[in-house]
């Protein structure tokens, strides 16, 4: 793949319609909630950073070259990540966790929009249909692989340090949330969550009553 760092670099349409295209999705979650801010926060400015080091300039290279005396090269922390190893494979397998991602996150909003957040206080359903079926919480699980494939694609020095952070916020924000929704739906809600994943589908199920799992819809 004849693709090198350099000619990305001074593309400022294609960094700000990027940031526009993947920072949008913040508007598919409660982002005005206090509890959301965050996490928002760091998704968004993972998503600066990936356009501003892939489209704008390399920062990343220029820290690394004061750090060694040389330039790094193409692929190690700017630059297509995978393309010295599998050549324009790794582009499309960041573009595939991308989309993916992407869905979840759409999907996911479509569903408990509709069930829940748009209800009074009290008066939202506990959503276990759709995706819901399968995971608690596919758009955190969407922003997990919409970042993931942005590194499969393009990682660098930002990204590497601001991922992890982002994966720790989402989960102790699910857990917040979760505890939220015992107390508000109780013993059907607990019965849900013994049988769904947190963000990934469970492999095998719990011994709990399978009947229990219709409480809600």
């Amino acid at each position: 793949m004849n693709d090198p760092a350099a000619s990305h670099f001074g593309n400022w349409i294609g960094m700000f319609l990027f940031m526009i295209v993947f920072g949008v999705f913040v508007l598919f979650t409660p982002f005005y909630q206090k509890s959301q801010r965050k996490p928002a926060s760091v998704y968004l400015a993972f998503v600066i950073a990936f356009a501003l080091e892939m489209f704008g300039v390399p920062f990343s290279m220029y820290v690394l070259a004061w750090l060694f005396g040389s330039s790094m090269p193409d692929g190690i922390l700017w630059g297509h990540t995978l393309n010295q190893y599998i050549g324009e494979t790794g582009v499309y397998i960041g573009a595939g966790l991308m989309l993916i991602g992407a869905l979840l996150v759409f999907f996911g909003w479509r569903t408990i929009f509709k069930r829940y957040w748009r209800k009074d206080a009290g008066g939202g359903e506990l959503v276990t249909e759709g995706i819901y079926h399968y995971i608690r919480h596919p758009q955190y699980t969407g922003f997990f692989l919409i970042t993931l494939g942005m590194m499969f694609d393009w990682l660098t020095l930002p990204m590497l340090i601001m991922w992890p952070l982002l994966m720790l916020l989402y989960y102790h924000l699910a857990q917040r949330e979760e505890a939220d929704m015992a107390r508000e739906f109780g013993d059907d809600y607990r019965a849900y969550k013994a049988q769904t994943g947190m963000f990934f589908p469970r492999l095998r199920a719990s011994r709990h009553d399978p009947q229990s799992r219709k409480h809600a819809v």
